[in-house]
């Protein structure tokens, strides 16, 4: 799925998504944790990676099934260095809203990697448990 660096196609596009979640029965609160790593992931790649940029694209892989999520999420952004990003929970970066995205996503999912570049993100949620 390609969207432009535009945040009410991101929504739409996690909607989608969390509808693809939905079929296959996950818990509430596995499904909660998908939308905000969704929304961060999305949010970064157009708002720091594409930097608002409508001709640059977000493209994004889902697969999902009953047993785990996973999302990758690349812009065209020329990426980052996540030991650039301020630890949140530094005294000195209580009041800067700087990586409190990423400390989130990291705190939601079961896996979180990105690429080389740092223009990519890929997100696994492990379903908490299966119906019998």
């Amino acid at each position: 799925m390609v969207i432009s660096s535009n945040l009410k196609e991101a929504r739409q596009l996690e909607e989608q998504l969390l509808r693809d979640v939905a079929r296959f029965g996950y818990e509430e609160a596995d499904a909660f944790a998908i939308k905000l790593a969704l929304e961060e992931g999305l949010v970064n790649a157009i708002k720091h990676g594409n930097k608002y940029d409508q001709k640059k694209t977000v493209r994004v892989v889902s697969q999902i099934d009953e047993h785990e999520a996973a999302f990758t999420i690349t812009d065209e952004g020329a990426g980052f260095r996540l030991t650039d990003v301020p630890d949140p929970t530094a005294d000195e970066n209580l009041e800067r809203p700087c990586g409190r995205g990423l400390m989130l996503i990291r705190a939601f999912m079961d896996e979180v990697s990105y690429n080389e570049t740092g223009n990519q993100v890929r997100l696994v949620k492990r379903r908490t448990r299966l119906d019998t």
